[in-house]
C-alpha cells in the first residue's frame, strides 16, 4: 500500500477524467482493478438514451494510463453514434484492458474482468476486440449475461469480425460510387493497413472484385500470409500516406489521419475499419473536404459487427445481420448527399443524423 497521498488541491489541478479532450459527458467511467489477476481495467459508458451501452473490450499494451483513458473514451463515444446512425437500440460504450494480450492474459484475469461487467446490472454489455476472443467472451458468459460475440454453439452469433468487413465493404464500394462514378473496384488500388481479422477478410472481398491489393502491418508474416493466400503485394514505400493508389483503408487503430500524414494522403477515398480515424474530427475532417478526398465515416462503414452482435438482443438471425449490414452501402451514399447539400464534412453529417435521433429518443422518454 502506498503511503503517498495527493492532495485535494493538487488533484483538483490535474482533472484527470473530466478534463481530458476526450471527455463528453460520459456517463459513467469504471475503473476495475484486481491485484491477484493483475487486472487493470477501464469501462467507459458515454450514453444509454437509446439502450444498453454496448461495445467490445479492448486489451492493448497502452504507454500509460493516460493514454488507455483516452481511448476508452473516444472509443465509448464513438459507439454511441456508431448505434445510433445504424439504427440499433443501444447507447455507447467500450473498456480497455491494460497488457499485452499475448503475454498478460489469463483466464482468471478475464473472468474477473466479467465480474465487473455483471456488477453493472445490464448498463455495459460486452464484446471481443482487438486483443480478445470469442473464447473470452465464453469465459465472460460463464460469470454474466451481459455479454455479445459468444460462439455460435451456446447460441451466440460468433466472431463479428467477418461481418464488420461486410460492413466496410459495403461502404468502399458507396465511396467509390460517388467519387468515381462507380461501385466497381476492379482495377482500383487499395491500400489496406491492418491484417487482422477484419483487414483479412475485407481483403478477400477485394481480391475477388480483382482490385489492386496493397498490404502493410506491424507483422511481416501477417503480410506474407496475405500475399499467399490472396496475391496481395506488400506494400514497401518510405511513407504509406503518401502511396500512389486510390483508395487508403486503415484497418489498424485509429487517428492515421492526422497533422502529419494529411497532406500527404494522395488516395481520392478513405474507407476502412480502424475506430477513429480522424485524430481531431473538426479540423482532419474539414482538410479532407478541401482536398476533395471522400471519406467514409468509420463509425459508420465498421458498425457490421455491433449490427452482428445485436443479433443476440433482438433474437435475429446471421442472414438478418448480413441483411442489414449491407444497408451500410445506401447509408452511406445518404451521408455522401447530405453533406453535399449541406457544405459539411461527412463526419459531421453522420454525427448529425445520428445525434438527431439521439435527441429525438430522449424527448420521447421525457415525454412519457
Amino acid at each position: 500500500m502506498t503511503s503517498e497521498i495527493i492532495s485535494p488541491i493538487e488533484l483538483k489541478k490535474m482533472d484527470p477524467v473530466f478534463g481530458q479532450l476526450s471527455f463528453d459527458n460520459h456517463e459513467q467511467i469504471v475503473f476495475c482493478n484486481d491485484k491477484d489477476t493483475g487486472l487493470k481495467a477501464i469501462i467507459g459508458i458515454h450514453n444509454t438514451v437509446m439502450g444498453p451501452a454496448l461495445g467490445g473490450t479492448r486489451m492493448w499494451n497502452y504507454a500509460n494510463e493516460w493514454e488507455a483513458l483516452n481511448d476508452v473514451l473516444r472509443l465509448s463515444r464513438g459507439m454511441t453514434y456508431k448505434s445510433a446512425i445504424t439504427g440499433l437500440n443501444l447507447g455507447g460504450g467500450k473498456a480497455v484492458i491494460i497488457g499485452d494480450s499475448k503475454k498478460d492474459k489469463t483466464p482468471e484475469m478475464i473472468t474477473k474482468f466479467g465480474e465487473y461487467v455483471n456488477s453493472l446490472s445490464g448498463k455495459y454489455i460486452t464484446a471481443e476486440d482487438v486483443g480478445t476472443t470469442t473464447e473470452d467472451m465464453d469465459r465472460i458468459h460463464k460469470v454474466t449475461n451481459f455479454v455479445t460475440g459468444i460462439s455460435e454453439s451456446i447460441g451466440g452469433s460468433g466472431n463479428p469480425s467477418p461481418v464488420t468487413a461486410f460492413g466496410v465493404y459495403m461502404g468502399m464500394k458507396a465511396a467509390a460510387k460517388y467519387q468515381f462514378g462507380s461501385e466497381k473496384l476492379e482495377g482500383k488500388k487499395v491500400l489496406v493497413q491492418g491484417t487482422g481479422h477484419v483487414g483479412e477478410t475485407l481483403i478477400s472481398y477485394l481480391t475477388k472484385e480483382n482490385a489492386i491489393v496493397y498490404v502493410s502491418d506491424i507483422h511481416q508474416d501477417k503480410m506474407e500470409n496475405m500475399v499467399a493466400k490472396y496475391g496481395a503485394t506488400i506494400f514497401d514505400g518510405n511513407d504509406l500516406y503518401a502511396a500512389d493508389v486510390d483508395i487508403y483503408s486503415p484497418c489498424a487503430l485509429g487517428a492515421t489521419i492526422n497533422d502529419e500524414t494529411i497532406y500527404k494522403i494522395k488516395a481520392k477515398v478513405i474507407a476502412g475499419a480502424a475506430n477513429n480515424q480522424l485524430a481531431v474530427e473538426s479540423i482532419h475532417g474539414e482538410i479532407l473536404r478541401e482536398r476533395g478526398i471522400a471519406y467514409a465515416p468509420d463509425f459508420l462503414i465498421n458498425a457490421g459487427g455491433i449490427i452482428n452482435v445485436y443479433g443476440e438482443i433482438a433474437k435475429y438471425d446471421k442472414a438478418e445481420a448480413m441483411r442489414r449490414t449491407e444497408n451500410i452501402y445506401n447509408t452511406t451514399l445518404e451521408i455522401f448527399n447530405f453533406a453535399d447539400s449541406n457544405n459539411i464534412t461527412t463526419q459531421f453529417a453522420a454525427m448529425q443524423i445520428a445525434q438527431n435521433r439521439i435527441d429525438q429518443r430522449k424527448k420521447e422518454n421525457t415525454n412519457k
